[in-house]
Protein backbone atom coordinates (compact mmCIF):
# COMPACT_ATOMS: atom_id res chain seq x y z
CA UNK A 1 0.00 0.00 0.00
CA UNK A 2 2.70 2.36 0.83
CA UNK A 3 4.31 1.96 -2.15
CA UNK A 4 1.23 3.06 -4.30
CA UNK A 5 1.27 6.33 -2.79
CA UNK A 6 4.84 6.56 -3.37
CA UNK A 7 4.18 5.84 -7.68
CA UNK A 8 1.14 8.54 -6.84
CA UNK A 9 3.42 11.33 -5.80
CA UNK A 10 5.81 10.50 -8.44
CA UNK A 11 3.14 10.27 -11.22
CA UNK A 12 1.76 13.79 -9.58
CA UNK A 13 5.42 15.11 -9.71
CA UNK A 14 6.14 14.21 -13.40
CA UNK A 15 2.37 15.74 -14.29
CA UNK A 16 3.02 18.92 -13.20
CA UNK A 17 6.75 19.42 -14.48
CA UNK A 18 4.94 18.37 -17.87
CA UNK A 19 2.14 20.79 -17.62
CA UNK A 20 4.41 23.46 -16.38
CA UNK A 21 6.85 22.65 -19.63
CA UNK A 22 3.45 22.57 -21.73
CA UNK A 23 4.18 19.19 -22.98
CA UNK A 24 1.21 16.74 -24.15
CA UNK A 25 1.25 13.56 -22.20
CA UNK A 26 2.20 12.20 -26.46
CA UNK A 27 5.37 14.35 -26.66
CA UNK A 28 6.71 12.67 -23.46
CA UNK A 29 6.19 9.42 -24.41
CA UNK A 30 8.08 10.48 -27.71
CA UNK A 31 10.90 11.46 -25.96
CA UNK A 32 11.18 8.48 -23.69
CA UNK A 33 10.53 5.97 -26.26
CA UNK A 34 7.30 4.57 -25.48
CA UNK A 35 4.80 3.87 -28.14
CA UNK A 36 2.44 5.56 -26.81
CA UNK A 37 1.06 8.15 -24.25
CA UNK A 38 -0.82 5.49 -22.16
CA UNK A 39 2.12 4.83 -20.81
CA UNK A 40 2.73 8.38 -19.66
CA UNK A 41 -1.15 8.40 -18.41
CA UNK A 42 -0.62 5.62 -16.56
CA UNK A 43 3.04 6.53 -14.75
CA UNK A 44 1.01 9.92 -13.86
CA UNK A 45 -1.98 8.27 -12.19
CA UNK A 46 0.25 6.08 -10.50
CA UNK A 47 -1.07 3.11 -12.36
CA UNK A 48 2.01 1.87 -13.51
CA UNK A 49 5.52 1.73 -11.70
CA UNK A 50 8.13 3.83 -13.57
CA UNK A 51 11.52 1.86 -13.97
CA UNK A 52 14.77 3.90 -12.78
CA UNK A 53 15.87 3.96 -16.79
CA UNK A 54 12.78 5.26 -17.42
CA UNK A 55 12.06 7.98 -14.33
CA UNK A 56 15.81 9.01 -15.63
CA UNK A 57 14.35 9.50 -19.53
CA UNK A 58 11.68 11.18 -18.52
CA UNK A 59 13.76 13.81 -15.98
CA UNK A 60 15.74 14.36 -19.02
CA UNK A 61 12.85 14.90 -21.44
CA UNK A 62 11.41 17.37 -18.69
CA UNK A 63 14.86 18.83 -18.02
CA UNK A 64 14.78 18.76 -14.56
CA UNK A 65 16.61 16.45 -11.60
CA UNK A 66 15.32 12.93 -11.45
CA UNK A 67 15.64 13.24 -7.62
CA UNK A 68 13.16 16.31 -8.03
CA UNK A 69 10.53 13.41 -9.50
CA UNK A 70 11.10 11.12 -6.45
CA UNK A 71 10.24 13.86 -3.94
CA UNK A 72 13.45 16.08 -3.53
CA UNK A 73 13.31 19.12 -2.89
CA UNK A 74 15.01 20.94 -6.22
CA UNK A 75 18.08 21.98 -6.25
CA UNK A 76 20.16 24.52 -8.03
CA UNK A 77 22.14 23.49 -11.42
CA UNK A 78 24.93 21.66 -10.87
CA UNK A 79 27.60 22.29 -13.11
CA UNK A 80 28.76 19.11 -13.13
CA UNK A 81 25.41 17.52 -13.65
CA UNK A 82 24.35 20.39 -16.45
CA UNK A 83 27.95 19.28 -18.38
CA UNK A 84 27.23 15.69 -18.16
CA UNK A 85 24.02 16.41 -19.56
CA UNK A 86 24.88 17.66 -22.83
CA UNK A 87 26.93 15.04 -24.69
CA UNK A 88 27.75 16.43 -27.74
CA UNK A 89 30.16 20.08 -26.57
CA UNK A 90 33.34 19.78 -28.54
CA UNK A 91 36.67 19.49 -26.31
CA UNK A 92 36.70 22.85 -27.66
CA UNK A 93 33.57 23.76 -26.00
CA UNK A 94 34.41 22.30 -22.93
CA UNK A 95 37.54 23.98 -22.73
CA UNK A 96 35.87 27.31 -22.92
CA UNK A 97 33.02 26.29 -20.29
CA UNK A 98 36.11 25.37 -18.42
CA UNK A 99 37.82 28.78 -18.62
CA UNK A 100 35.01 30.86 -17.96
CA UNK A 101 34.46 28.94 -14.98
CA UNK A 102 38.17 29.73 -13.75
CA UNK A 103 36.95 33.29 -14.50
CA UNK A 104 34.52 33.61 -12.61
CA UNK A 105 35.86 31.96 -9.90
CA UNK A 106 39.39 34.36 -10.14
CA UNK A 107 36.76 36.84 -9.74
CA UNK A 108 35.30 36.00 -6.52
CA UNK A 109 38.35 35.39 -5.09
CA UNK A 110 39.40 39.01 -6.06
CA UNK A 111 36.29 40.61 -5.09
CA UNK A 112 36.86 38.55 -1.45
CA UNK A 113 40.35 40.43 -1.19
CA UNK A 114 39.05 43.67 -1.95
Amino acid sequence: MKQDVVYIKIGARIREVREKAQMSQKSLAEAVDYETSTAISLIESGDRRVAIDDLDKIAKALHVDPRYLIGHKEQKSDIKYALRADKNLTSDEEKQILSFIEFVKTNKNAKRKS
